[in-house]
C-alpha cells in the first residue's frame, strides 16, 4: 500500500482503505438516546469520530437508517439493504459505497478513538479478508478492518438469515489480533471504551442528551 495525501504534506494512513461509521443501532440500552450524539467535552461523539477518520482516510461512509441526521456533515450516508439485521447489514451497505479495497469499520459508541490502534490494524493488511482485534477477552468486530470484496458474501449470509458479524466471521479469512498484542499499542485502552448505557456514560464523563 502506498500513502496518499490530501494536501501534499499530510498522508493518509493508507490510500487503500476507507472508513465506515456504523450509526444504525437502536440505542435501547441508552434509553433511546442516540449514541452518535452523546457529547464529550462539549463535542458530539459523531463529530469527534468523523474528524479523526477524515484525517486518516481518503473516504468516510456512514451507515444509518436515519440519513437525515447526517445531512449537515457533507458525508456519504447509506441505508441498510437488509433492515433489521444489525451491524452486519450496516457494513454490507457501506461497502457498496466504498471506493477502496478495504474499510476500517467502527461503531459510533466509541467516543475516545485514537489513531494509533487504527494505524496498527491498517499496517497488518496483507491480503486477509478481515483484521479483528481481541479486547477484554472478546473480539471487537466493530473496530476492525474488512475487505470491500466481502460485500457479496455478506449479502449471501444476510439472505441466509445471518444477524451478527460473529456469525459471518467463521466463513472468511480473519486475522485475529491477540489481546496481549493490542495492549502494547498506545491508545488501545481509550479506543475500546464502549459507551452503551447511562452508567457507562457517567463513568467516562460522557453527556447523554434525550
Amino acid at each position: 500500500m502506498t500513502a496518499a495525501s490530501k494536501t501534499g504534506t499530510a498522508p493518509w494512513l493508507s490510500d487503500a482503505v476507507a472508513a465506515v461509521i456504523l450509526a444504525g443501532g437502536k440505542n435501547s440500552r441508552m434509553g433511546g438516546a442516540d449514541k452518535a450524539f452523546l457529547t464529550v467535552e462539549g463535542q458530539p461523539v459523531f463529530h469527534r469520530t468523523l474528524a479523526l477518520l477524515r484525517r486518516c482516510f481518503p473516504q468516510v461512509v456512514v451507515a444509518s437508517n436515519r440519513p437525515e441526521k447526517y445531512a449537515p456533515f457533507d458525508v456519504e450516508v447509506t441505508r441498510d439493504e437488509f433492515p433489521g439485521h444489525g451491524p452486519l447489514a450496516g457494513i454490507h451497505a457501506a461497502l457498496g459505497l466504498v471506493r477502496h479495497p478495504y474499510a476500517f469499520v467502527v461503531a459510533c459508541d466509541m467516543p475516545f478513538l485514537r489513531v494509533e490502534p487504527i494505524a496498527f490494524l491498517i499496517a497488518r493488511i496483507d491480503g486477509q479478508d478481515a483484521i479483528v482485534p481481541w479486547w477484554d477477552g472478546d473480539i471487537e468486530p466493530l473496530h476492525a478492518v474488512y475487505a470491500t470484496a466481502l460485500r457479496t458474501p455478506m449479502a449471501a449470509a444476510l439472505r441466509a438469515g445471518a444477524d451478527a458479524v460473529r456469525e459471518f466471521l467463521p466463513t472468511i479469512h480473519v486475522d485475529y489480533v491477540p489481546e496481549n498484542v493490542m495492549r502494547r499499542v498506545a491508545g488501545a485502552e481509550e479506543s475500546f471504551r464502549n459507551v452503551n448505557t447511562p452508567e457507562e456514560a457517567a463513568r467516562f464523563a460522557v453527556q447523554v442528551h434525550p
